[in-house]
């Protein structure tokens, strides 16, 4: 069978355009699997917050049996906490600007959090009380996961930022619409290190 020159260019530019549609589907599903590792570290912090914020009332209701004329603490922590559980984002159109309120809500109730366990030693009793060591053991489980939470995340955002500003990825993802996604950033002052007095 002889096939003329037609035939042999026909036949090679189909083979070059299956090379390239299949090279294309890959990188395609590249992105995609990248940015569903994204979202599904972004869901797993989520969690943690959420673990954080479903602790809080049992920890301000404990502490308040012992202390009870902390009300000013107790109420900045269940305020800190209502502002943060009310910033929801979605992390596949965040805008610095997002990121950087919804952190400040979580750094907020953070420090509301450590204003409340620095105000319990000087309540003995709530120290020595099982359910509220129990409820601090808890908490303080849960920051570690938020913490290792945030690096995982970050860590996902950068892999996939890398992916979508790298040539010729650039190209198929500004094509198909994938754009760059915003991380966690040190909080301002992140570097000084706390004044402590004595």
């Amino acid at each position: 069978m002889n096939l003329s020159r037609t035939q042999i260019g026909l036949i090679a530019v189909i083979l070059f355009l299956l090379s390239l549609g299949g090279c294309t589907v890959s990188k395609y599903n590249g992105l995609v699997q990248q940015d569903e590792a994204v979202t599904r570290s972004w869901s797993d912090l989520q969690s943690a917050y959420q673990r954080r914020a479903d602790l809080i009332p049992n920890l301000v209701a404990t502490v308040k049996g012992y202390a009870k004329h902390e009300s000013e603490t107790l109420e900045g922590v269940v305020a800190a906490r209502a502002k943060a559980t009310q910033i929801t984002i979605d992390p596949s159109k965040a805008t610095p600007e997002q990121m950087t309120a919804f952190q400040k809500s979580q750094g907020e109730l953070s420090q509301a959090l450590g204003r409340l366990l620095a105000v319990t030693e000087n309540y003995p009793d709530l120290k020595a009380a099982e359910n509220f060591s129990q409820l601090q053991a808890q908490l303080e489980g849960t920051e570690n996961r938020i913490n290792e939470g945030r690096k995982l995340y970050n860590e996902q955002v950068r892999t996939y930022n890398i992916m979508v500003r790298s040539f010729p990825m650039n190209l198929l993802a500004g094509f198909f619409g994938f754009q760059q996604k915003q991380g966690f950033a040190a909080s301002e002052g992140a570097q000084n290190a706390p004044t402590v007095q004595f």
